[in-house]
């Protein structure tokens, strides 16, 4: 068992300490809103800290599960980043998605500093997160991964190295890339169902026996059907993850003509209103 803090409390890392916790890790939590540390604690033990320096301190690993670059950044560096209150040795996990040029930078920083640094985002969404069966990808040294892997299983049922720092990043903007495409056609096909006068319930569980099945199809069809969008992952991290693709694609070449036309989609959403909808609500546009 490890000395770890976790900073980030929101619907993905708040289940995740829990995770740690109750695998019997000693956990230390940091929260930028301290209420809901302290709330954290009073449900799972451990300890809080005001701050992720002085959450870091004396931990072996510190996990981090925060909104964006700019998020990763301030839980890091400076006066009262984790970087400043980590002995050396220790290690930092990044599971927020990201860049993978920040995931390059920050394991430039800890490298230079003795620290070991992993990037480490998630797929599973919020629900993975409460039942401890994530999908992690991770980018950083062979012997610093397998030093963190035991503790990662806390809450992941696939932990994989993908390669060096940027690589756990590269790979879920993969993932994201191949999510957004799927979502998309699942909104046009239960649309085109509809005007056609099927039985759309009727119709999925024909062809979701098929080549068609998805993760979407079995989890989101009937929600989507429902008009029901009041969960899960929320177009506006969507549109941020998007963007970390798309720009990713400007310095690589890659070609991503679905993925820029979903952007889109997405961005007519939230003029819907719809930034905290699950990432479903494509529906919502076709059905106007």
């Amino acid at each position: 068992m490890s000395k770890v803090a976790f900073l980030g409390l929101g619907v993905m890392g708040y289940p995740m300490a829990g995770h740690l916790k109750a695998r019997g890790h000693d956990v230390v939590v940091s929260n930028r809103t301290a209420a809901k540390a302290q709330k954290w604690v009073a449900e799972h033990g451990g300890a809080s800290a005001p701050s992720p320096r002085e959450a870091a301190e004396g931990r072996d690993i510190v996990f981090a599960c925060v909104g964006d670059d700019n998020d990763v950044r301030a839980a890091t560096l400076g006066s009262d980043g984790a970087f400043a209150g980590m002995r050396p040795g220790a290690i930092f996990v990044d599971h927020t998605t990201g860049s993978a040029n920040l995931a390059r930078e920050l394991f430039a920083e800890a490298t230079r500093r003795g620290l070991g640094f992993v990037d480490a985002p998630v797929s599973g969404g919020q629900a993975g997160a409460e039942s401890g069966a994530l999908t992690v990808m991770c980018g950083g040294e062979e012997a610093t991964f397998a030093t963190v892997e035991p503790a990662i299983a806390a809450y992941a049922r696939s932990c994989r190295r993908m390669g060096p720092a940027g690589a756990g990043q590269l790979t879920k903007m993969v993932n994201q890339l191949c999510l957004a495409g799927l979502v998309q056609s699942l909104a046009e096909g239960l649309n085109f169902a509809e005007r056609a006068g099927l039985d759309r319930q009727l119709a999925i569980d024909v062809i979701s026996k098929g080549a068609a099945q998805s993760w979407q199809m079995d989890n989101r069809h009937k929600t989507m059907i429902a008009g029901r969008f009041d969960f899960g992952f929320a177009v506006d991290w969507m549109r941020k993850d998007l963007a970390i693709c798309l720009d990713e694609a400007r310095r690589n070449g890659a070609r991503l003509p679905v993925a820029a036309l979903v952007d889109q989609f997405y961005a007519e959403v939230q003029a819907m209103g719809g930034g905290r909808w699950d990432t479903s609500s494509l529906i919502a546009l076709l059905e106007r």
